[in-house]
């Protein structure tokens, strides 16, 4: 239940805020929120992350589309499970599917989070992918530790 919550979290929180972006402000438009930790830049990434493979948007969405059958897959196998899988497991499908979801349609991914003077741009899915990925590091780290501990 955890993982589709966070899921659907995830979609519908980052379409929202990737459609009030495109609504309300104009592309390159820079609005200072917390200066200098963060930033809002509208940016439209036809590519992957850093801008790079520019005009090759279309094959991250297949990309992202098999990763989230993958994902599924495992989780019907049992392999995932615990509320901390089943959370990064979430957090990781959201924002495959946010993204993906902009490359299908816009065929581009809007991005409007700019943390730093010198970080990339982001978006509310990218930041879910990298919560994933935090979070399945800290299941491994406590999964390893708690193997050895038990010896």
């Amino acid at each position: 239940m955890l993982f589709y919550l966070i899921s659907i979290l995830v979609v519908l929180v980052d379409q929202a805020a990737k459609w009030l972006v495109r609504t309300h402000m104009a592309l390159g438009e820079r609005i200072p929120f917390w200066s200098p930790h963060l930033q809002f830049v509208y940016y439209e990434n036809s590519g992957a992350a850093f801008s790079s493979f520019q005009g090759y948007g279309k094959y991250f969405s297949i990309i992202a589309v098999v990763f989230v059958a993958a994902v599924f897959y495992y989780r019907r196998q049992g392999k995932i499970r615990g509320p901390l899988l089943e959370a990064a497991s979430g957090f990781l499908v959201g924002g495959a599917l946010g993204n993906a979801i902009d490359r299908v349609i816009y065929h581009q991914v809007t991005d409007f989070l700019v943390f730093g003077n010198r970080g990339g741009i982001l978006n509310l899915a990218d930041l879910a992918i990298n919560a994933g990925a935090i979070l399945i590091a800290v299941y491994l780290l406590v999964d390893h530790f708690g193997h050895k501990a038990a010896r």
